[in-house]
């Protein structure tokens, strides 16, 4: 099946849901004035659904935005892939959504033109009401099927010397605008007042340097670290494109030496990792 009729059911299932009143709107994606970039759209009319693309452009995740209708007055109609799967069971495991306020149509995706889907590991999707065409593969991927490795930015850092890696991670920190992108584009990012943004004065006020940038960098990192489902929006949006999924991937790696295979996003009913533990669980280093 060719993108243009991936398409067509794709706009013909938003308008029947607009059209029977069984949803508020469809989140999707449509055209930008910009080429090969396309942005999030909100199909909020029958006629809408028209504007509605799918190609290797089609990269923004979708799932984020479920959190600007956390009460809706009909159910949110959702494109969903498997990095937009995953982020919602993130979301609906973190409380952020109700699983009966949506209508999930998933999409099984076969890469985007974007280094991240070179080491995607879950291109179809995991949870959905619909499947709008069948995956062309086997859901999921092996780690040796990965045209990349996971975690093939940490490793590219692990493997510098020590002095190289603390220079590295000082020129990203020292390039930081402070924009907050990252944060705000997260669909695991939920926090409704980030400590960032409260307003303080004195030694306990924002000052916009390397030193400041690394707290905000380190803090974010572990405060998502075991959320993270590895979507790299973060690096997508991000202005001065820094390495920033990187890091996070460090943490997610460490828990994997820690518990074994770990993958945030697989299950709605799953705990943080950072957010439980066992009295079974390996104390040798203490």
């Amino acid at each position: 099946m060719t993108n243009e009729q991936k398409q067509t059911l794709m706009r013909e299932r938003a308008a029947a849901l607009m059209k029977d009143g069984a949803v508020s709107y469809v989140i999707g994606w449509r055209e930008t004035r910009f080429p090969g970039k396309t942005a999030i759209f909100f199909v909020r009319d029958e006629k809408d659904a028209d504007m509605l693309v799918w190609d290797e452009y089609t990269i923004p995740l979708t799932a984020k935005y479920l959190t600007e209708n956390r009460w809706p007055d009909k159910k949110i109609g959702i494109f969903a892939r498997g990095c937009d799967s995953k982020a919602i069971n993130r979301l609906i495991s973190d409380n952020q959504v109700e699983r009966e306020n949506l209508y999930i149509i998933g999409l099984p995706c076969e890469g985007k033109k974007d280094d991240r889907c070179l080491s995607c590991t879950q291109r179809d999707p995991l949870i959905y009401d619909e499947l709008l065409w069948e995956p062309e593969n086997a859901t999921g991927t092996s780690e040796t099927d990965l045209q990349r490795a996971r975690f093939f930015r940490a490793e590219e850092v692990e493997s510098l010397p020590t002095d190289a890696r603390f220079a590295h991670w000082e020129d990203v920190y020292a390039r930081c605008i402070r924009c907050y992108a990252c944060r705000n584009v997260c669909p695991v990012c939920t926090c409704r007042e980030c400590y960032v943004d409260m307003h303080r004065t004195g030694f306990q006020g924002k000052h916009h340097d390397a030193a400041e940038n690394r707290v905000f960098g380190v803090t974010r990192a572990f405060h998502v670290g075991d959320r993270c489902i590895e979507c790299g929006e973060c690096e997508r949006v991000c202005p001065m494109g820094l390495p920033i999924l990187g890091q996070t991937q460090k943490i997610i790696k460490t828990i994997e030496g820690l518990a074994g295979t770990y993958e945030a996003g697989m299950d709605p009913e799953a705990d943080s990792f950072l957010g439980k533990f066992d009295l079974d669980d390996k104390d040798t280093f203490m």
